[in-house]
């Protein structure tokens, strides 16, 4: 019988299989991710960040509700694969993925992050994770076919006046990128009716 693991920030660079790593345990106060077959590891995300994920997350839910036509599920965070490569499993995990075909109609029990794969993806970016957010995670999402648009909520302002960094796909690269500042809103052809405004005070 396996040993299960218990990982720790000194795992970080650490080489596991995906079956390693979804059946390890992890120190609290720690985010653990598999990249190329290797193990990432970052501090747990304070309070603030979590309360603009919520805010977002809220966004989207109502939107799938209003048009399940064009997304039909929205988690937070998420866990999302891209294709099989031969540095190993790599699996970022997004604050917030919205997809076009969960499989909704499935038990629970079924479900499995490896069968699933979003249409949008969002990042809470803080000044400490805008090398991940801006640079690693820019460059795996883009490799995730299904994946149309990479939100980046950036907070190195102000986490109440977060501004809005946005890139939409164009065939196998993004396109450059837009940005919408603190109080603008936001729409896009990928979600007909869809308005974010920039304001997560507002009512």
């Amino acid at each position: 019988m396996r040993t299960q693991l218990y990982l720790t920030p000194a795992d970080h660079g650490r080489p596991l299989t995906y079956e390693e790593f979804s059946t390890a345990q992890g120190q609290e106060g720690y985010h653990y991710e598999l990249i190329e077959g290797k193990l990432e590891v970052s501090p747990i995300a304070g309070l603030p960040h979590e309360e603009l994920r919520k805010w977002l997350e809220r966004a989207l839910r109502d939107y799938a509700e209003q048009r399940p036509d064009v997304i039909n599920h929205v988690n937070a965070p998420a866990r999302t694969f891209l294709p099989e490569r031969e540095e190993g499993v790599t699996a970022p995990e997004p604050d917030v993925a919205a997809y076009a075909e969960y499989p909704v109609h499935l038990p629970f029990g079924q479900r499995d992050w490896r069968n699933v794969s979003p249409l949008l993806v969002a990042e809470v970016l803080s000044e400490d994770t805008a090398d991940k957010d801006l640079g690693r995670n820019r460059r795996l999402y883009v490799q995730v076919p299904s994946v149309r648009e990479y939100w980046v909520l950036d907070t190195r302002k102000s986490f109440d006046e977060p501004s809005l960094i946005v890139y939409r796909r164009r065939g196998r690269r993004w396109a450059p990128r837009l940005s919408v500042p603190a109080g603008g809103t936001y729409t896009t052809p990928l979600l007909p009716g869809f308005s974010l405004r920039l304001d997560p005070h507002a009512g």
